[in-house]
């Protein structure tokens, strides 16, 4: 009996180690294979009108199916493609870094040549929408403020059900509410360094660390705002720009500056040791 109840305790003690092993266990891939995850299309709200300027106005976008990077692009993958490794902190498994929005081009249009399938880099209307968890973002909405001063929230489980502007909130962080250290690598549990992909909680559309590890380039131009409240189809940004949009935040990065709406912009021949990439992957 007493034996028994030994290994119920210690069954109990290590579940929560075995289900974080089962979390982070990253596939082992062919350096040209990235595996992606299919995104339903649909609407959500893109941006936000309570934080910084470009983020604002909040507004709807349409966006059709697409498949996006489930992790970062690895320095193992690039290595494989172009021969080299730019990234300042060596690591097969973390996230290539040290590229450029131009040095990326140079890598797809390497990588598109070898096999069936096609790459490049998301919009960032879908790297919002993917790093929300698409259809699967948990919506929640502020009601009334009671006698004691507190807020009740209401789970939305009617994607029709009609809510007051500015009142619909979803995940600050990819796959998070509030508290970013399960699903992110920034300032404050980072070390100062770059991490391996797939350590951290997935969303829950299975895709790992867009809030932190390493800030992501997108392929639109960028713009201070987002310039109009009307619903927009499959958005690509301006037409021209000196920069390009960077999102997620990284390693490097505080607590607000790897929220799902956070933006950036960089010449196109920037290159950092905390700033990487994903893919979407194209039909031929």
């Amino acid at each position: 009996m007493k034996q028994t109840l030994t290994s119920l305790l210690m069954l109990l003690f290590l579940q929560p180690a075995i289900a974080q092993r089962k979390i982070n266990k990253v596939p082992n891939q062919d350096p040209l294979q990235i595996v992606t995850v299919k995104v339903s299309g649909g609407s959500f709200d893109l941006g936000t009108d309570e934080d910084g300027t470009d983020r604002k106005p909040a507004h709807t976008v349409t966006l059709s199916d697409y498949s996006i990077g489930a992790y970062e692009v690895t320095q193992a993958q690039w290595k494989a493609v172009m021969g080299n490794n730019p990234s300042m902190y060596d690591c097969a498994e973390c996230p290539v870094t040290n590229v450029s929005w131009d040095d990326i081009q140079a890598y797809l249009a390497k990588l598109n040549s070898t096999g069936t399938k096609h790459y490049r880099l998301p919009t960032e209307a879908e790297w919002e929408y993917a790093a929300r968890g698409g259809n699967n973002e948990h919506l929640t909405r502020k009601r009334d403020i009671v006698a004691r001063g507190g807020v009740n929230e209401l789970l939305i489980t009617n994607n029709n059900e009609r809510v007051p502007e500015k009142e619909t909130t979803g995940d600050k962080y990819s796959g998070k509410k509030n508290a970013p250290q399960t699903v992110a690598w920034f300032d404050r549990n980072s070390e100062d360094h770059v991490h391996p992909i797939g350590r951290k909680k997935a969303n829950d559309l299975g895709i790992y660390d867009m809030s932190g590890n390493a800030e992501e380039w997108c392929s639109d131009f960028y713009a201070g705002t987002y310039g109009s409240k009307n619903t927009v189809e499959n958005p690509k940004g301006p037409n021209g720009g000196k920069s390009h949009v960077v999102r997620g935040g990284s390693w490097a990065s505080n607590k607000d500056e790897i929220s799902v709406t956070r933006r950036a912009a960089y010449l196109p021949n920037t290159k950092t040791n905390s700033l990487g990439f994903r893919v979407v992957e194209d039909n031929k």
